[in-house]
């Protein structure tokens, strides 16, 4: 680690436990870059960030709980470099795996955010690239990934065909994303407003819209173990993901045209909601698939 300002890294910690150190460790294999890694903590009580604190490494108390995006901007105020790397705390990275993603950073160079390949902690490809969704691929995928996960609904919006390859895809998942600075700050960072999930859904928009890529990088390799800080409030996050969901698709359906399928997207994610607080399967979504191949068609030629 180092006070260079070539690369940010922000890690949004809230609770993170043991992870953060795990994370730390293996960041300094990643990557010969020389970088700033900057904890934006909302109010961790388990000491564990300011452990983690000292050279290199800088503690910056949020404030609150405010969410993964607002902490996530707050953490890269005042960034210098070209380089902003935002990610959770329960990541751990391959040797040489922010490198990839910084030389593949050069190859694109009309590239907004880059997402590396993600494994679940068992060796399972994580869907961590995906298209866009629209209301009949969201409904689809809503309704079915749960109980059949091989639909063709959640195929579409998980981009499952083929082998993993570099190239453009939709949007990008927000446990890692290397953001090139420039594109960052042009589109405002993340949403506020959405306290967590969808916001990287919602920033890789609003980037594509602004004329940038997202590109996704399997060469580059993480293992996220997931629900490190959402399972402390695992009722609440259930009802911000639907809640974040409804957020994200109304505003893709604005104006007074579209106000029945409005009513219509909110009858059906309550009802969603009320299911899986019951069902356990239908809140965690379609599972991913051992060979799953999360990424659109390599445009490179």
């Amino acid at each position: 680690m180092s006070d260079d300002e070539d690369l940010r890294v922000v890690v949004v910690t809230f609770w993170p436990g043991p992870s953060l150190a795990g994370f730390l460790s293996s960041l300094a294999q990643a990557t010969s870059t020389p970088c700033t890694v900057v904890l934006a903590d909302n109010g961790s009580g388990d000491g564990a960030p300011e452990a983690a604190a000292g050279p290199g490494v800088r503690l910056l108390p949020t404030g609150g709980n405010l969410g993964y995006g607002q902490a996530a901007n707050l953490g890269a105020r005042g960034a210098t470099g070209e380089w902003l790397l935002v990610a959770n705390p329960d990541v751990t990275w391959e040797p040489g795996a922010l490198d990839e993603l910084l030389e593949a950073g050069a190859r694109w160079p009309g590239a907004g955010c880059l997402g590396p390949a993600i494994r679940t902690p068992d060796g399972q490809l994580y869907p961590s690239a995906r298209a866009f969704p629209s209301l009949g691929r969201g409904t689809g995928h809503a309704l079915f990934g749960w109980w059949w996960p091989g639909n063709p609904w959640t195929r579409s919006y998980r981009a499952e065909a083929g082998t993993p390859r570099e190239g453009l895809t939709g949007w990008l998942s927000g446990s890692v994303m290397l953001l090139r600075r420039e594109a960052f700050e042009q589109v405002g960072g993340f949403d506020p407003s959405y306290f967590m999930y969808c916001e990287d859904m919602d920033l890789c928009r609003r980037l594509a819209e602004a004329g940038w890529s997202n590109v996704y990088v399997p060469s580059a390799v993480v293992t996220h173990e997931g629900g490190q800080a959402t399972s402390r409030a695992a009722g609440r996050m259930l009802k911000e993901h639907h809640r974040s969901l409804y957020r994200y698709l109304s505003r893709q359906y604005a104006g007074a045209g579209w106000a029945p399928v409005r009513g219509a997207l909110a009858v059906g994610l309550v009802l969603r909601y009320l299911l899986a607080t019951r069902i356990r399967s239908v809140g965690e979504g379609a599972a991913p698939t051992r060979s799953a191949d999360v990424l659109d068609h390599d445009v490179r030629g």
